[in-house]
């Protein structure tokens, strides 16, 4: 069992993540409550939770101490959840069936959004996801294991959609959808700057950093009391990559109101002022590691990461559905159509976007 004072009162799932069974748990004692939150790991995305478990150790043992440093000079508490070990000392239980539990502790008085509310929310997530990146840009990129590998490889993906496109199923399914080959050829149109981040890494204008994976709105969390952020949660897919794609996926989510789901695409617009709130509220603290070759890549960021998501979700509709969950056929086809509609009106604001980034 895990090391916890007290003694569990309630056991009921908590939020609607699409990765780990989670759990919340409240344990209480004659004089004090604590929640914490209990977690399945799905063995099924994650191949070795092993290297999950380790990966939160060495994170937390480097960011933690930092925290505490600021805490008496920083305008908020700024929080990560800490590792609840059993009572033998280890990470995680594993059970009769083989499956891994952890727990950890919960982020209290505080909320997590699904959609940003106003500039000043996007200006706070901008600001938390800062924080995150300086605070672990001294951390080497090998001091972690990859949870996920060739995640955010543009060029592996393309090569994917390249071998699917060949097959039979996926070329009437081109020819049946209304915009089948309209979509094809948004994507031909932009196959050069699929490599673009590859190259750069490996010319040396940019380097490996420490990423989060999943910067999405609802894994920020806003203090209930303050308004201000103080985490960033969901830290399994923290690991060795290109922070670029945790800028621009972040800001790809925040500043599209409509969402991914949009059936409406006039409704799927770029919000500058969203952006501009969030990316400054980032520099606050990424300009103290930034240099200006990654400033330069900024606005590619935001764009390719948009270009690569439709380009999944496209993929996956050729393929029969057989990786994102869908409720109805087409839904993957209406969600590549969002993302290639985002794409668009990025690149509508790209002179804006790249003086703004690099002044």
């Amino acid at each position: 069992m895990f090391d916890v004072a007290g003694y569990p009162v309630v056991v009921q799932p908590l939020g609607c993540g699409n990765v780990n069974d989670t759990y919340l748990v409240v344990c209480r004692t004659a004089f004090a409550e604590e929640q914490l939150v209990l977690q399945r790991i799905n063995q099924r995305v994650f191949k070795k939770p092993e290297n999950i478990m380790l990966n939160l150790r060495r994170l937390t043992a480097h960011v933690h101490p930092k925290l505490e440093f600021e805490s008496s000079e920083s305008d908020r508490i700024w929080q990560m959840p800490k590792i609840i070990q059993t009572r033998e000392g280890n990470d995680f239980i594993k059970d009769a069936s083989g499956n891994m539990w952890r727990m950890i502790t919960k982020i209290a008085s505080a909320t997590a959004f699904d959609k940003v509310r106003d500039s000043a929310h996007a200006h706070e997530c901008g600001i938390v996801l800062g924080h995150f990146h300086r605070t672990v840009s001294d951390m080497a990129s090998d001091a972690l294991i990859d949870p996920l590998p060739g995640f955010h490889v543009t060029t592996s993906y393309l090569q994917k959609y390249d071998e699917v496109r060949l097959e039979g199923e996926a070329q009437a399914r081109v020819k049946t959808a209304p915009d089948g080959v309209a979509l094809v050829e948004f994507i031909e149109k932009r196959r050069p700057i699929v490599p673009l981040f590859q190259d750069a890494l490996a010319r040396g204008e940019i380097s490996m950093r420490i990423m989060h994976g999943d910067p999405k709105i609802n894994n920020i969390m806003i203090d209930d009391y303050t308004g201000k952020g103080t985490s960033i949660i969901d830290l399994d897919t923290v690991s060795p990559g290109l922070f670029h794609f945790d800028f621009g996926d972040a800001i790809r989510s925040i500043c599209n109101p409509a969402g991914e789901e949009e059936s409406d695409l006039e409704k799927v617009v770029f919000s500058l002022e969203l952006c501009k709130s969030f990316a400054s509220g980032y520099m606050k603290h990424a300009a103290e590691f930034l240099t200006a070759a990654e400033r330069n890549y900024l606005y590619d960021a935001i764009r390719l990461i948009t270009f690569e998501l439709g380009l999944r979700f496209f993929q996956d509709y050729l393929a029969g559905s057989v990786y994102f969950k869908t409720q109805y056929p087409e839904q993957n086809l209406n969600r590549a159509r969002v993302q290639f509609r985002l794409c668009q009106a990025i690149e509508a604001h790209e002179a804006s976007l790249r003086k703004f980034f690099t002044e």
